[in-house]
């Protein structure tokens, strides 16, 4: 009898990697071990929709929980992975219950780092990534004034986006200069900021945070403060790949060190989403990738390969923002650029192309759909830019 798969996780890779393997064909049982509380969901609308009470927690879940009983997948929630054995196949959880696997898909994900600063990890001061913290931060937001948080990576501009259109007085804190400066440029960063301060959004760029008071005000390298009924920290995230290193699989970085297939070092065990360090097929190199999309499409390789069929991920890396009323989107292989190029289409619509030694690496569009589609062929082939 076929021990089947485990599931270390319940995101998107989890979900995923479950749905595909039935899919293929694979047989056993199929576990799903998840230490959330909650059957797989769908995290995009936390800083956005939901955060701003447009929408319900009916409208989250992935599936329909008669989707798990029509395709024998157990989920197992609430419970926690202790160990692996990856030569034994077999998992341990906290319990002290041991499964046994024929293949195992690590989909541990990351977690919202604390901000490394003295009161960063205040109880009062809130994280956005799971369904829980969403619940906290939305019921805070309700009885707030003002907010501040502290990063403008896509997280803090969509939550900071938000709340604002909540009413609330908004303050984004940021050791950038500009929103996304860093990783998209200044064409895109000018917009993006332009965009928070239409919503009312304050931006206070280019400082350093030395501590967080009481888990409500906010000091900062000059000496000043920036007070909120609430502060959200927004600055980084922790793959959590703690399992899969005691367990001896190949770690880098903090990320599991996978093919394009998502083979880990130990046969029958594979790793897909934030946690892995994947080799993507188109670009020849690994990649480590965050999005919401990747983890789908990295579990859905692994789940396919478990049931001993055929796949591999070579799409180019792409994801969709919005913040506020405004959306973005961004394909690109995500480890740099030389050059980029601004395209202005008029009434606010553009395209951004990124170049490496003339070669397209990433395109960035606001209502330029045309280009988005044309900039992921053109990086998948690496042809030249525009």
């Amino acid at each position: 009898m076929t021990a089947g798969l485990v599931v270390v996780g319940g995101g998107p890779a989890g979900h995923s990697a479950a749905a595909a393997y039935r899919s293929a064909g694979g047989e056993g049982p199929v576990r799903v071990i998840s230490a959330d509380q909650e059957a797989p969901y769908n995290r995009p609308p936390l800083s956005k929709d939901f955060l701003r009470g447009e929408s319900g927690e009916d409208e989250l879940p992935l599936e329909a929980a008669s989707f798990y009983a029509d395709h024998d997948i157990k989920l197992m929630l609430a419970r926690r992975v202790d160990g692996l054995d990856a030569q034994g196949r077999t998992v341990t959880l906290e319990s002290g219950e041991s499964i046994a696997f024929d293949a195992c898909v690590v989909a541990t994900g990351s977690r919202p780092a604390a901000l490394p600063v003295p009161g960063g990890d205040h109880p009062d001061v809130l994280r956005l990534r799971f369904l829980q913290q969403a619940r906290t931060l939305r019921a805070a937001a309700e009885q707030a004034a003002a907010a501040v948080v502290v990063g403008s990576g896509f997280i803090g501009c969509e939550a900071a986006a938000s709340l604002a259109m909540r009413g609330l007085a908004v303050t984004v804190v940021s050791a950038e200069e500009l929103p996304q400066l860093e990783r998209l440029g200044r064409d895109a960063a000018e917009r993006i900021a332009g965009w928070l301060r239409d919503h009312g959004v304050r931006l206070v760029g280019g400082v350093g945070v030395e501590s967080i008071s009481e888990g409500r005000r906010v000091n900062v390298a000059d000496g000043s403060h920036h007070d909120g009924d609430l502060v959200l920290t927004a600055v980084s995230i922790e793959p959590q790949s703690g399992l899969a290193h005691h367990a001896g699989l190949e770690v880098h970085a903090g990320r599991v060190v996978v093919d394009e297939q998502m083979r880990t070092s130990m046969p029958g065990v594979f790793a897909a989403g934030d946690v892995a360090l994947a080799r993507n097929g188109a670009a020849g190199r690994h990649l480590s990738v965050e999005h919401w999309g990747e983890a789908m499409a990295m579990g859905e390789v692994a789940g396919t390969v478990a049931a001993h069929r055929d796949a591999a991920w070579a799409e180019v890396p792409g994801f969709w923002s919005e913040i506020g009323e405004r959306s973005l989107k961004y394909a690109a292989w995500g480890d740099g650029f030389d050059e980029s190029r601004l395209v202005d289409h008029g009434a606010g619509a553009f395209t951004i192309w990124y170049g490496t030694r003339g070669v397209c690496v990433g395109v960035l569009t606001h209502e330029s759909d045309a280009d988005y589609d044309r900039g992921s062929a053109l990086i998948r082939r690496a042809q030249l830019l525009p």
